[in-house]
């Protein structure tokens, strides 16, 4: 059996077909470890590490990082055996695998991985070392056959059987140049081992990560090492005024324009919002609702010893408000389906989430049958997942009904446009003090404007306005709507 083989982009979750390589986890000559994170990928819908297939040392890689892959080519050759000596040499006397065209032994030796059904999400056979956990999702390649791409200016890829011949093969197997050693762990001058989200926040501070050593796993640097240099090196803070202004300058060309590829999560989003906006033919209605007696009830519910060190907040009500209201109302929670309208006895509640790669709505499964302290801390591991940019593909699919919170950012309300396949979405707008006449007297009370887009095709007004109504008196007195509803 060939002791090299060749790593495919695997399929990554439902209907992707490519991914772009975010950051090389490992270089050309490592050795690596079986379920080992090798490379960072960012799709359309999510970024998750790919864990290695087989444990061995690094002989190749096939594309740098930026590159966008199609799933099921080649991106990194390893040598199963790096124990058993060289690999046969070619005429010129160096190692196969180290010419920009590759020798008909080598060729030989390269086996292209087995074609693999769908396999459990996770791990391939045990832990990945460190203690990490592999997030990929829906892990193996497609099910059609994978097809080599010929070198530019190569030969067919039916030139791939013929003798030896000078003119460049399909897959080969020579390296591509080599990634610099990898920082974090003592070493200089390479790539840095940090997520995306701690790479803005060094730039955001002015850190140099290359000058960190990291104390995650395998060597990674983390949020807190940033923030440990940023404090502790004065210096640090000074490119933090200096260097934005010159970073933003220099993103526009000549003509004083800046070019962002629309791809990934924007790309998908793009996508998914014209297809609903001009599909679905959408309504939206508002309510202002005054939420002073469920600030309080938060309040008491936060002094509770059970739920001291839970994350309560206004949003947890009003995906309970929404959960309970859909009970009263389940034709809210349907998908229009052409010849049929399809009704959902569950509730996979979307949560929108603004992140650096762009707006995702993951969704929290069978909402509707979870406690408030079950909603309570599901939505916690959703917002700490997101923010972490962890949230797979499968997280992502299946919703059925939608909550937008736009009040985070002191926005009042809006009117929201459907993911495809769900009827209705709810934006929550900003709690503010307001004049606000109760029990015949202007107070200033907490208030909120909550605004309802529904597909017109299956909810009527009467519909939608009850389902929003009954959203809104629940917020006015949750403790009241539980006794009745429930």
């Amino acid at each position: 059996m060939s002791r090299i083989k060749e790593f495919n982009l695997p399929d990554l979750g439902e209907g992707l077909t490519e991914g772009e390589i975010l950051a090389w986890l490992v270089k050309v000559g490592d050795t690596i470890e079986l379920n080992q994170p090798i490379v960072e990928v960012e799709t359309a819908k999510a970024a998750v590490e790919i864990p290695a297939k087989w444990a061995g040392q690094v002989r190749s890689i096939f594309h740098p990082e930026g590159t966008t892959v199609e799933v099921g080519t080649p991106i990194i050759a390893i040598d199963t055996d790096p124990g058993a000596g060289p690999i046969e040499e070619s005429t010129t006397g160096e190692p196969a695998d180290a010419l920009p065209t590759p020798s008909a032994a080598s060729l030989a030796a390269v086996e292209i991985a087995p074609e693999e059904g769908m396999v459990e999400p996770g791990l391939i056979g045990g832990p990945a070392p460190g203690g990490r956990t592999a997030v990929l999702v829906g892990y193996g390649p497609r099910t059609t056959a994978a097809k080599r791409r010929p070198r530019k200016g190569g030969l067919p890829a039916q030139a791939a059987a013929a003798p030896v011949q000078p003119a460049p093969a399909p897959a080969p197997v020579a390296p591509a140049p080599a990634a610099p050693a990898v920082n974090g762990t003592g070493r200089t001058g390479g790539l840095v081992l940090a997520k995306p989200p701690v790479r803005k926040l060094a730039k955001d501070l002015g850190v140099d990560l290359a000058t960190l050593t990291g104390s995650g796993p395998l060597g990674s640097i983390t949020r807190e090492d940033v923030q440990r240099a940023a404090s502790g090196t004065p210096a640090a803070a000074e490119p933090l005024t200096v260097a934005a202004p010159t970073t933003v300058a220099a993103s526009f060309g000549a003509d004083r324009e800046q070019r962002i590829p629309v791809k990934g999560v924007r790309k998908l989003t793009a996508e998914n919002m014209s297809r609903s906006a001009f599909t679905a033919p959408h309504v939206t209605e508002f309510l202002t609702v005054d939420v002073t007696r469920a600030m309080k009830a938060l309040d008491r519910l936060r002094e509770r010893r059970e739920w001291r060190d839970v994350r309560v907040s206004p949003l947890l009500l009003v995906a309970k408000a929404v959960l309970l209201a859909v009970k009263r109302h389940p034709m809210v929670n349907s998908t229009w389906a052409g010849d049929e309208i399809v009704v959902k006895d569950y509730v996979n509640l979307g949560i929108a989430a603004a992140t650096e790669r762009g707006l995702i709505v993951p969704n929290i499964k069978d909402a509707g049958r979870l406690s408030l302290r079950e909603l309570a801390d599901a939505m916690t591991a959703l917002v700490q997942t997101a923010k972490a940019g962890k949230t797979s593909p499968a997280d992502m699919s299946g919703g059925t009904l939608t909550i937008t919170n736009v009040g985070v950012f002191g926005v009042d309300t809006g009117t929201p446009i459907l993911p495809p396949g769900e009827s209705a979405i709810l934006a929550f707008g900003a709690v503010r003090e307001m004049p606000w006449v109760h029990k015949g007297k202007v107070k200033p009370r907490l208030v909120t404007t909550l605004g309802l887009s529904f597909d017109h095709r299956i909810i009527d007004g009467e519909l939608g306005s009850k389902f929003l109504r009954d959203i809104g008196d629940f917020l006015a007195d949750p403790e009241a709507a539980l006794l009745a509803w429930t």
